[in-house]
């Protein structure tokens, strides 16, 4: 057995750490909940693989809807700020009218990284009324347009001169009012999550002071990204995976609750009782994993889900540098409850018993992680599924294009079609952080 897929031999807190880190550790952790399932030995989900090509042609219906001529994007946060067919984009490129293209980026950078992290499921109550074009918006175009308009009128910087940036002092200093306020939330309009959401970009302030290799020494910014994966580009190459690494190693502490190795936290990383096995090594059992951490290490599934989503949104700016992206399909599909609720709603997913619908589940159950982990294996199996039908490799059409053209999509528009306000059909109890 190797690395990746023995526990037993991860002999160091930092090899466990680097490993629970990686795609690899997602897809071989979902992978063998995956297994389970096949083999209906899980506690709350069985699948049913003959719905494989029912989902295909679902979303192939809905790629081919949206994108008539097959030039699908990136699944990224920069389509929600387009909105309502509202050019946005250009209205900031209009604004850094005179910087350098690097510059650009930074502030890309800047935007889209603070943006994802307040991206968080608003709930089924909170809208958002965009004054310059007198529309409103909700779920994750509202989120996106709030934190534009937000970003735009400088709060998240602490230099009243340079409003379009992201800075570590304005983030720190950044209240609940502030945000409330420029998400207009109020008791009719309330917002999910929204103290986790502020403390969030607070510990992102503190990051970006702890990290000055990554987030610079002069005015940390999360935009300083930039230099630093551009340093880390051979030959205008960089590997998705190591903007996934630079992302998880920079943004790692700002996770709350959650669990940790040697003081380091993991981030969207949970236990399920099905993974717990072997023994630690004589080496672990000394002092390398300390017993009660190692004991652990077995039953932990990693998803890293806002991390990706984040990744996803950082490969463009990238691109537009020069920049060639390689192993976009290392990353994995994001196990969240469009791309879950597309499973269960189509029967791809069947649920064991029906208490799973009837009350709200918190982000760690079993139940959540499991059907989360169920959601990433299936996410590739739709994707594979979907290319031979279209006659197209994995270089044509690569995940991140289908979950944008794709199943995501295709998650809200079932779940419409079957439940009023379009609602995940499992309950979630969420902070904020994560869904």
């Amino acid at each position: 057995m190797n690395l990746q897929t023995s526990p037993s031999n991860l002999q160091s807190p930092e090899e466990a750490i680097a490993y629970l880190r990686s795609p690899r550790a997602i897809r071989d952790r979902c992978g063998q909940l995956f297994e389970l399932a096949r083999q209906d030995k899980l506690s709350h989900f069985r699948c049913d693989l003959s719905q494989l090509g029912r989902v295909a042609d679902y979303v192939i219906a809905v790629m081919q809807e949206q994108y008539p001529d097959g030039q699908i994007p990136f699944h990224s946060r920069w389509q929600h700020f387009e909105v309502g067919g509202v050019p946005r984009l250009a209205q900031l490129e209009r604004l850094l009218a005179g910087r350098s293209p690097v510059e650009r980026a930074v502030t890309r950078f800047d935007l889209a990284i603070v943006s994802v992290l307040l991206d968080a499921g608003a709930g089924d109550r909170w809208l958002y009324c965009e004054r310059e074009t007198d529309s409103i918006f909700q779920r994750s175009e509202g989120l996106a347009v709030a934190s534009f308009r937000m970003f735009c009128q400088g709060a998240f910087s602490s230099h009243p001169h340079q409003l379009l940036q992201v800075d570590a002092q304005g983030l720190q200093s950044l209240s609940e009012a502030t945000l409330a306020q420029g998400f207009q939330v109020s008791e009719d309009n309330p917002l999910v999550g929204l103290a986790g959401r502020v403390e969030l970009l607070q510990k992102l302030g503190r990051s970006l002071l702890d990290f000055p290799q990554m987030f610079g020494d002069d005015n940390p910014r999360p935009g300083h990204l930039v230099h630093y994966l551009l340093e880390r580009s051979h030959h205008k190459q960089l590997p998705a995976a190591t903007v996934l690494r630079a992302v998880l190693e920079g943004l790692g502490s700002i996770w709350s609750g959650r669990i940790e190795i040697a003081g380091v936290n993991l981030g969207d990383v949970w236990h399920h009782p099905a993974l717990a096995g072997s023994r630690e090594t004589k080496e672990q059992r000394e002092n390398l994993i300390p017993n009660s951490e190692f004991r652990i290490l077995n039953s932990l599934v990693p998803f890293h889900k806002l991390s990706q989503w984040l990744t996803y949104s950082l490969l463009e700016p990238l691109q537009e540098l020069g920049l060639e992206i390689t192993g976009l399909d290392d990353l994995t599909g994001l196990p969240e409850y469009r791309n879950g609720g597309l499973c269960l709603d189509l029967g791809l997913l069947q649920a064991k018993h029906s208490d799973i619908f009837h009350y709200a589940h918190s982000v760690d159950s079993e139940v959540v992680v499991e059907w989360r982990a169920l959601t990433v294996i299936l996410l590739d199996q739709i994707a594979a599924t979907i290319r031979q039908q279209l006659e197209m490799d994995a270089k044509q059409l690569p995940l991140v294009k289908i979950l944008q053209g794709g199943t995501w999509s295709a998650g809200r528009r079932i779940a419409a079609e079957l439940r009023p306000n379009g609602v995940s059909p499992i309950q979630l109890q969420s902070d904020g952080t994560v869904f």
